[in-house]
């Protein structure tokens, strides 16, 4: 269905902040490599795990591999020139470890920033 060589990213289409996270990266993404999607609006033959799993987690598949969480950011960050560097310290395993815990600190206070980010404005548009 998709190229090999492509990164595959599932992204929450419901939530404006991985919508403007989904839109930063693909503007950096000149190459085109990766191709999100929307898992709001997926089918479910695009869904490789259950929909709320990709909906709760960022998912990322490199080479194949379905990742998740840091590893599945490191996977996308290896995809841009400008954020390979960092993608590739991630596999580095205690910069892996280091990442993860952030993330999962950041998946804490998510429905606030969620939130927020309504309360402001989504500026941002559904991609």
């Amino acid at each position: 269905m998709y190229p090999n060589n492509k990164i595959l990213v599932w992204y929450d289409g419901g939530c404006p902040l991985c919508r403007r996270e989904v839109a930063l990266m693909r503007r950096l993404d000149r190459r085109q490599r990766i191709t999100f999607i929307n898992v709001v609006s997926s089918t479910n033959q695009e869904c490789p795990v259950d929909r709320q799993e990709l909906l709760s987690r960022f998912h990322a598949s490199e080479e194949g591999q379905l990742l998740s969480g840091a590893a599945a950011f490191a996977a996308m960050w290896r995809a841009i020139p400008i954020l390979r560097p960092l993608g590739l310290a991630a596999r580095v395993p205690f910069v892996l470890m280091t990442l993860e815990w952030s993330y999962r600190l950041f998946l804490k206070i998510r429905p606030s920033l969620q939130r927020l980010a309504y309360l402001l404005g989504d500026d941002s548009k559904a991609v």
